[in-house]
């Protein structure tokens, strides 16, 4: 059976085995019976318990053995002692997936780890979600297959946002929140420890699932990236937004390495980058996690910044337009034949209609004016959004003013949000349930429209490029390489270096320093020694006349403070007039980074840099590489900054892109490499590598 077969069946099944199920419905064991029967499961289920004949209306089996048919699926409630008999019972009959409740595997250590080996071995090719799983929701088919307290509830909106958590706790937490909020959900799954099925089989799955039109995930940690990175395309081709709550970002991540790199990609940073490439919106704070949702399931598309905030309230209606002007939002004044209209809807001379916010008395109790505000402002070309202040007076009449709001939602396909300002979660709920979804606090509306302008601008990556070809690279060695090896490791792939000759006496420095012409940089060359000026092993605009000199002062210097005589020099050609950056590459489990920073000795300090992952194969597209350029604070600084020069970004654009292909080429060969600084010299100059740290395994 294929897998995606196996995971329809799953969500779907036409009949459910309850191994260990009790007729208490007090008790965890009871509760999933309980549950199909009151959720209305109509297909077959099955109860496994050898103390019981029946449980309630049903027959109750001695063993799997035993039942009349195959259950499409099996509820696991066994302890994780015994939970692997009845997995292999399950998969004896041909049972397409089993649900595995019990915890004590890989999270309690060593002896959890061999039990969850046994659980796998025992499901041979069936299909396992858990274990320690609350078990799967699928509210659009009304199957309920968990043992969440949270389904006490009597109903759940159903509606759009697939959900997919690796807690189970929260999976519940979830359900009771979207509903209070009226907030509709398709699909709800606990991967947990994901001995088997995980999160990217879900992402995959609900992509082609007609009812969901947003993927929610509650991530802990991605196992796979690039089963996760092709399963998110997939999603984000198929106009299915991702939204995804990373926790563990305190994490101090960030392992002490031998290059500034390492200090400035912590692991939330590459989740940054991964995110970012496949399209996946990420939640900040576990509310947006179903604010987003909300506003991206109405489908609306958000094609700009400007909003047009209706109010009857005028201090709410300035708490979001703050918020919103925070986050790079415009919330401009109506034009000249906007604010005509709207002046024409109202008689009397109390509303003031030239600002935004634009301030409608009574909105609330007066549907008609409210109708055509809201008709007048979608209209108008000077706004992309709408967000309408809700405030008390709509109270006595909710069900007046949310028909209204309604009503006008088919003249347009522009976003409409609300903000309730009063506590009153039944108008919200009754609002996002017509259409419109409504939030409770201003940060919630910017979050909302913020995302679902990354929606709308989100570019596909396309196919990876092909790899460049391959560059000879047998003849390494191991460990760290010198400063004069690493360039020109980075030289035979195609990044420029700057002019540089290697000795160990004054007289031989005095030659290169003529060979070079003009002025020259001074280093020690160790391949221990990665921060050189930390220990006096740098000087610059040295002339033929003083290098000898000042080669002998810093041999002395440098054992003073490293307790080691160098014995090698690197006498460089002296770059000035250019924009000093860092690149380099960054490892983790999540895969290889390539990060763009301001450079030189403040690269730690401004902390300026931006990622982007690399493909399964081969390096970076030229688009990426700008496209990391212009995502830096100082961008400006290449791009003719207060008349400086512009730089040579083609040449910098090409260099990030070689570089990446070096990182692609050494693969696991390649524990770090950085170049820092490269300078980025004026139009049509190119860019010089300065220094080099590479380090081989």
């Amino acid at each position: 059976m294929s897998a995606m077969n196996a995971i329809s069946r799953l969500l779907k099944p036409r009949s459910v085995a309850v191994i260990g199920a009790s007729g208490d419905a007090t008790k965890t064991a009871g509760r999933p019976i309980s549950y199909l029967v009151k959720h209305g499961f109509l297909g077959e289920i099955y109860p496994v318990n050898p103390k019981a004949d029946r449980i309630g209306e049903l027959t109750c089996y001695a063993d799997v053995a035993s039942l009349p048919a195959v259950p499409d699926v099996g509820i696991v409630l066994l302890g994780a002692e015994r939970a692997h008999l009845a997995v292999r019972d399950l998969a004896a009959r041909g049972t397409a997936a089993a649900i595995v409740l019990a915890s004590g595997y890989t999270e309690t250590g060593e002896e959890g780890a061999r039990r969850q080996r046994q659980l796998m071995e025992a499901a041979g090719s069936m299909r396992i979600l858990g274990p320690n799983t609350i078990g799967l929701v699928n509210l659009t088919d009304n199957i309920v297959l968990s043992a969440s307290g949270a389904l006490e509830m009597a109903h759940f909106p159903v509606g759009g946002v697939g959900v997919v958590s690796q807690s189970g706790g929260i999976l519940g937490s979830l359900l009771s929140r979207a509903a209070v909020r009226g907030i509709g959900l398709s699909k709800l799954i606990s991967t947990s420890n994901e001995v088997d099925l995980e999160l990217a089989d879900f992402i995959d799955h609900l992509a082609e699932d007609e009812a969901t039109k947003v993927i929610a995930l509650y991530v802990e940690t991605v196992r796979n990236p690039q089963k996760f990175r092709a399963a998110a395309l997939k999603a984000a081709r198929a106009g299915k937004p991702v939204v995804a709550f990373k926790i563990g970002r305190s994490e101090a991540g960030v392992k002490a390495a031998v290059s500034h790199t390492g200090a400035l990609a912590g692991a939330d940073r590459m989740y940054d980058a991964l995110f970012r490439q496949v399209g996946v919106i990420r939640a900040q704070t576990f509310n947006d996690l179903l604010d987003i949702p909300a506003a991206l399931a109405t489908g609306r598309k958000l094609r700009g910044n400007r909003v047009a905030i209706l109010t009857s309230t005028g201090g709410a209606g300035t708490l979001v337009s703050d918020d919103l002007g925070l986050s790079g939002f415009d919330t401009p004044a109506p034009d000249a034949a906007t604010a005509e209209a709207l002046r024409a809807l109202q008689t009397g001379d109390h509303a003031v209609l030239d600002r935004n916010p634009i301030d409608v008395t009574l909105a609330g109790l007066r549907p008609d004016l409210l109708r055509g505000a809201i008709d007048v402002l979608l209209k108008s070309p000077s706004y992309d959004a709408l967000t309408i202040i809700v405030g008390s007076s709509s109270l006595a009449m909710p069900e007046l003013m949310a028909g209204a709001i309604q009503d006008c939602l088919p003249t347009s396909d522009k976003p409409v949000i609300a903000y309730v300002s009063p506590h009153a979660p039944e108008i919200s709920a009754l609002l996002t349930q017509r259409g419109v979804p409504a939030f409770a606090a201003a940060e919630s509306c910017t979050a909302a429209l913020g995302a679902m302008l990354r929606a709308g601008q989100w570019q596909d990556p396309g196919d990876p490029t092909a790899a460049a070809r391959p560059v000879a690279v047998g003849d390494l060695p191991a460990g760290s390489l010198d400063e004069a090896q690493a360039k020109q490791l980075f030289s035979r792939f195609g990044v420029s270096c700057a002019r540089e000759l290697v000795v160990t006496t004054p007289a031989e420095a005095e030659v290169a320093a003529h060979e070079l012409g003009g002025r020259v940089v001074l280093k020690i060359l160790s391949a221990e020694i990665t921060h050189k000026s930390d220990v006096g092993g740098v000087a610059v605009n040295l002339t033929p006349e003083t290098v000898g000199t000042r080669l002998l002062a810093m041999a002395s210097e440098v054992e003073a403070k490293a307790g080691m005589r160098p014995k090698r020099f690197l006498v460089q050609e002296m770059v000035g007039g250019g924009t000093e950056l860092i690149l380099g590459t960054h490892r983790d489990a999540l895969g290889t980074a390539i990060l763009l920073g301001m450079g030189g000795i403040t690269a730690e300090l401004f902390k300026d840099t931006a990622m982007r992952l690399l493909p399964a194969q081969g390096g970076l597209s030229r688009d990426e590489a700008l496209g990391m350029a212009r995502e830096l604070k100082t961008w400006p600084l290449l791009d003719g900054f207060r008349g400086r020069p512009k730089a040579d970004v083609e040449a910098l654009v090409t260099a990030i892109v070689a570089f990446s292909h070096m990182a692609a080429q050494l693969g696991d060969r390649l524990l770090e490499a950085e170049i820092n600084p490269v300078f980025v010299l004026p139009l049509g100059q190119g860019v010089r590598a300065a220094d080099g740290v590479v380090v081989l395994a």
